[in-house]
């Protein structure tokens, strides 16, 4: 079959000017996304401000719109954000920053009143406005000094009162390339209206919650904070918040990168600001690497090695013991690879355990330990244990059975009619298995006839499920 050429920049001009402007008109007629594009690529011809004042009435535009977007055109009002955004980077942008960032925060700025009218829950309208977010920290990079100076100004006049969250990604955007002074400035002027604030909601009813814009403002001073190099500032804002709502870990890694490794040490330790799913017992992976990367940096190895082997042995994270037999000398690190691999067959959690040896991975070890524990498997477990007995299935046909048997039972117990299809393909599976694993298997589990026999007894009425079996069931 032949290849179909490729398009190139070169091979394009080949076609001449008269056929080009065909298509592209062409295309023009029938996208109308393109349409713009083109539109704002001919105002170029005329200077930046032209190519502005076709921006400002797309814009005005979309402030003013009010209706709903049915479901059906959602895709094609991304495509209209999406080009908009792209008209105000690359044609704007390069010719006038100061001009494309004032385009930029006016756009960012109608994002309350589009998630009003649109149903975004793809996420795909969001991103183009954390697009904006970025071009905009892109384009301050080629500001002068004066423009950036007031930039800190038109941000907050475009989203100061914004609850969205795109005030902080915006700041967090352009602060690390805004001028020291203007970053010190911005800083005052947020301290000043963080107390103005907080003194006129003073007054408020205390059991009556409502949302206020100083926490979102606190949060724009640290990130302003860390483009400063302010660690001092940093913390003492950190102190501000509530013990349950502190970063304690954030901090404790910006002060051991800034070789404070003592200070860092008692951030880490303290209680704090949770992540989802974290153990209440100090050993989480993520904790666990950064305290003991302080121990080091302050000298005591053997403390960090032996937290390390701790939080192994309460979470089984593979990473953490990869951390562990790194710094370990030459050779010793094989002997306590397998002594790792131990503790995980003899003393740990079954379901921890194996998913301990399929990301290390270790799938013989894996499959040990599933036969080991032959009719404790939960089929109930259908995010994890699908992905396990697919990688088994070839090099450990017996223990790929036992977990998709486990999975079926499940399926099949509890009616999941949804998952009928997921149950069907298992059996498909066990069927191709069978040959191997049946020679294989210990005493108390049945072949694959005895098996699919006890099926059809236990489930006779499921024809939802036996109607996607086929021949398989035969």
């Amino acid at each position: 079959m032949a290849r179909k050429p490729a398009l190139t920049i070169d091979k394009m001009k080949d076609l001449g000017a008269d056929k080009l402007a065909q298509l592209v008109l062409a295309e023009a007629e029938r996208n109308a996304g393109f349409r713009r594009l083109v539109k704002a690529a001919l105002a170029g011809k005329s200077g930046p401000q032209a190519i502005a004042k076709l921006i400002d009435r797309r814009l005005s535009g979309l402030d003013r719109a009010k209706s709903f977007i049915d479901w059906d055109k959602a895709r094609a009002f991304g495509n209209d954000l999406g080009s908009l955004v792209d008209t105000i980077t690359s044609e704007l942008g390069p010719a006038a920053p100061a001009l494309a960032i004032d385009r930029l925060l006016r756009f960012i700025a109608t994002h309350e009143k589009v998630f009003a009218r649109v149903d975004d829950s793809s996420g795909r309208v969001q991103d183009i406005y954390y697009q904006a977010i970025a071009a905009t920290g892109d384009l301050v990079q080629a500001l002068p000094a004066p423009e950036a100076d007031l930039l800190p100004d038109r941000i907050m006049a475009s989203l100061g009162e914004s609850t969205h969250g795109y005030l902080l990604d915006l700041t967090t955007a352009v602060a690390p390339h805004l001028p020291q002074e203007t970053l010190t400035r911005w800083d005052s002027d947020l301290k000043y209206a963080i107390a103005e604030r907080q003194a006129e909601e003073k007054g408020r009813a205390e059991d009556n919650w409502f949302y206020s814009m100083t926490s979102q403002w606190a949060q724009m001073r640290q990130t302003i904070a860390t483009a400063r190099g302010d660690i001092d500032l940093l913390i003492e804002l950190e102190l501000e918040k509530r013990p349950h709502m502190q970063d304690t870990q954030g901090m404790a890694a910006q002060l051991l990168e800034a070789g404070r490794a003592a200070e860092a040490l008692e951030w880490v330790r303290k209680p704090g600001r949770r992540t989802f799913g974290e153990a209440d017992d100090g050993l989480s992976p993520t904790r666990v690497s950064l305290e003991a990367r302080i121990l080091e940096a302050l000298g005591d190895k053997p403390a960090a090695q032996a937290l390390r082997w701790r939080c192994f042995q309460s979470a089984l994270s593979a990473d953490i013991l990869r951390e562990y037999l790194e710094r370990l000398p030459d050779f010793e690190d094989i002997e306590a690879e397998e002594r790792a691999h131990a503790f995980a067959l003899e003393k740990a959690p079954p379901v921890a355990a194996l998913r301990f040896f399929r990301d290390w991975p270790r799938l013989d070890l894996a499959a040990e330990l599933v036969v080991a524990h032959a009719h404790r498997w939960d089929g109930g477990n259908w995010h994890s244990l699908p992905k396990t007995a697919a990688l088994l299935e070839h090099d450990h046909p017996l223990a790929a059975t036992i977990l998709y048997r486990a999975l079926l039972d499940d399926i099949l117990a509890k009616a999941r009619s949804k998952a009928y299809s997921h149950g069907a393909k298992y059996l498909g599976k066990l069927a191709l298995l069978a040959a191997e694993a049946d020679p294989d298997r210990p005493s108390g589990l049945a072949d694959h006839a005895t098996y699919l026999a006890g099926l059809k007894k236990a489930h006779p009425r499921k024809s939802g499920f036996w109607g996607r079996v086929g021949d398989i069931a035969d």
